[in-house]
Parts: C-alpha cells; sequence; structure tokens
C-alpha cells in the first residue's frame, strides 16, 4: 500500500496497528457523539479559556491528565492559528520551538489516537496537520515567493504568481473482502498479513487512491494488484478522517464479496506475506485495534451486518 508518488505506506499502517485504544465504538456512535469541527476562522483573538493544541515536530502537548490545555495558561507570544472548535469551544494551535519550556506531557500521534475521545482526536489530529502544512509550505514551489495566509480559509497564496496551496489530503480505502461459507456454514472474511508495520496482525487490503482514481476503482485495483482476486461491486460503509501512523489521510472502508467463491487468493509477495479464507465466527485474536475503521469493518462482518 505505497502512497501516490512512493514513501511509506501509512494508511497500511492503520490497518495493522497494534496500540490498544479507549475508544472502541462503532462508527454510527462515533459520529453523533462527535463535537469537533474544523475551522480556518474564528472571527477573533483567542481568548484565555479557549482550548490550546501546541505542536513540536509530530507531538502534541496534553496536560497531566491528558485533558487539552487552555490557552491562558500557556506563554503570551506563541503564534496561534484557529483549528477548529470543540463542543462549541474555539481550538487553536501553534508550533513550539522549546518543547521543554512547557509544562504538560507531549505526546506522540498514535498514542493519541488510542487513547484520546474520537472528536478530540480528529482535532488533535487537524492541529498536527495544520502546523506542519503551515511549516514545510512557506515558499512558493513555482516562483519561491513567501506564501501568504488567505483569510478565512486554510490556505496560502503566493502573493507574485497567483498558486494556490492547502493542506494535503491522501484518500486511500479498506476493504473487508468476503465470500458465502460452506452450506450450512458462516460467511467467510479474507485477512492479510502486510509486509511492513505491526507484521504479526491480521489486516484487510488496503491501498491509496490514485489521481484521476474513483474510491471504488480503487478498491478493484489495490485487491487484484495485492492479491489477484475480483470482486463484486464495493459498498461504502464508513470513513475515518486519519490514518494511525498519521494525521494527513481519509480512509475510506468498503465492503465487496469475490465474484468468484472458489478463487484463492495469491499475495504480491511486496505490500503483502499471507492472505488466507476466516469463518466470521472464528477470526484470529491478533486483529487491529477497536478503535481502527479496519476493526469496524471487521466487527460488522463478524457480526453479520
Amino acid at each position: 500500500m505505497t502512497p501516490p508518488g512512493g514513501g511509506a505506506s501509512g494508511a497500511g499502517a492503520s490497518a495493522a496497528d497494534d496500540s490498544a485504544g479507549a475508544d472502541a465504538r462503532p462508527a454510527d456512535a462515533r459520529r453523533s457523539s462527535a463535537g469537533f469541527r474544523p475551522a480556518a476562522d474564528h472571527g477573533r483573538a483567542p481568548h484565555p479559556d479557549d482550548l490550546a493544541l501546541p505542536v513540536a515536530g509530530r507531538k502534541l502537548l496534553t496536560g497531566p491528565d491528558a485533558q487539552p490545555l487552555r490557552v491562558g495558561a500557556l506563554p503570551g507570544d506563541l503564534a496561534w492559528t484557529p483549528v477548529g472548535t470543540l463542543d462549541g469551544t474555539p481550538a487553536w494551535a501553534a508550533e513550539v520551538a522549546d518543547p521543554e519550556s512547557l509544562p504538560g506531557r507531549w505526546r506522540s500521534w498514535r498514542g493519541l489516537a488510542a487513547e484520546l475521545p474520537a472528536s478530540r482526536a480528529d482535532l488533535a489530529g487537524r492541529a498536527l496537520a495544520v502546523v506542519t502544512w503551515r511549516r514545510t509550505h512557506r515558499w512558493c514551489g513555482a516562483c519561491r515567493a513567501e506564501l501568504a495566509d488567505v483569510p478565512g480559509e486554510t490556505a496560502r497564496r503566493c502573493p507574485d504568481c497567483g498558486v494556490t496551496v492547502f493542506v494535503p489530503l491522501s484518500v486511500a480505502v479498506l476493504t473487508a473482502i468476503t465470500r458465502p461459507g460452506p452450506p450450512g456454514g458462516p460467511g467467510e472474511l479474507l485477512l492479510v498479513r502486510h509486509a511492513q508495520g505491526p507484521t504479526q496482525l491480521w489486516a484487510l487490503v488496503a491501498g491509496f487512491v490514485e489521481a484521476g482514481e474513483s474510491l471504488e476503482a480503487a478498491v478493484h485495483r489495490e485487491v487484484a494488484e495485492e492479491i489477484g482476486l475480483a470482486l463484486r461491486r464495493p459498498a461504502y460503509v464508513d470513513s475515518q478522517p486519519w490514518a494511525l501512523s498519521g494525521p494527513g489521510t481519509l480512509l475510506a472502508g468498503f465492503t465487496a464479496e469475490v465474484t468468484d467463491p472458489a478463487a484463492e487468493p495469491l499475495v504480491d509477495g511486496t505490500e503483502l506475506t499471507e492472505a488466507r479464507w476466516f469463518p466470521a465466527d472464528a477470526l484470529p485474536a491478533e486483529l487491529p485495534p477497536a478503535y481502527s475503521l479496519s476493526r469496524w469493518l471487521i466487527d460488522a462482518v463478524a457480526a453479520g451486518r
């Protein structure tokens, strides 16, 4: 599952992560309780009681009890950027040059995704993505002029040549592949082991969407490339706005049945090392964490949904 243009397999890692998560809710419950809304402009300066998300590199600062910090509790010289609201409270992110000078706990993305409630993980993911983007997109890639912020948008524009850049977002698909079981028996789910990341876990076929490709076309292509199977039309199930390897990836989950129930997978040997059919009522214990989209799809198949 190599991203378009090459690089590490972010969504593949998300489909095969071995962290234990606190938020194991299914997708429908996750949506109904989410209180995060992205925003690029709060229409005012930060207030002391607003939420604060300091970022240093790939880590984010939280309070000792993992609660979000407040703007008033942090130095007044931080350059705050609006990132959204949580339950109606404006949230701001800022890059920190001297992380050891601030009280609290610096946490990696994987720890945040595993332990925070879904809405707060969404907010943390956006804060990390926006701060990283602002740090890495200061100059125009066409004419080398310094980019300027676009008011009211999470975007920057070149004052000389007009090039506009937005926060990059990679889209990846995950697919729970099924086939009918033996007469009188349960249906079966295809699980795979990846060549990278937590290789001991049984996960789902996953891959990044290429430019000019639909989500469904990406499902068909990735499954054909990695295990050599043909599918009926994929059915969309749900999405997750980050991968466990980091923010900046939108995951779209599908289920699909193979066209030939007698067909066996043939792994590519590059992305995958193993693929096997499992009865839906006898899945292996080595599965992705309960808070991941991959696990939601697997659990839905196991429950007969």
